[in-house]
Parts: structure tokens; sequence; C-alpha cells
């Protein structure tokens, strides 16, 4: 697998895990985890519209490489 990491991949896979677990622990352990799916949510939207993503630039910070969206 010789595929170059980005940002926009990785936060792709960091959202994904999280949405996932969430949605894990909503089912399994509390209703109230829902909250912690509608603040990704609304990350990802805002995040759509203004460009501005706290993951991606911590992301670039640890010298992952930038991609076409961050």
């Amino acid at each position: 697998m010789n595929e170059k990491i980005t940002v926009d991949r990785m936060l792709l896979r960091i959202v994904g895990i999280l949405i996932l677990s969430v949605t894990l622990l909503t089912w399994l352990h509390s209703i109230y985890w829902l909250w912690a799916l509608a603040f990704i949510g609304a990350n990802l939207f805002q995040s759509s519209i203004t460009g501005f993503c706290p993951l991606a630039i911590i992301l670039k910070k640890i010298g992952i490489k930038s991609g076409q969206a961050f």
C-alpha cells in the first residue's frame, strides 16, 4: 500500500472513526452522545463553507502534507 497520506485523507479517516465510535457509544451507553455527533456534523458543515478546520490545522502542524481541500 504505497499511498500518499494528505491532510484531506487523514481528516476523512479520523472523522469517520469518530462518527462510528460515537454512534457505538450512543447505542451502548447513553443517548447524550448524540451531542458529540451534532458537534462533529456542525464542524464539518461550517468547514465546508468557510474552509476553516481546526483538525486540518493540527494535522499540518504535525507534518502531514497538504491536500487539495486543506
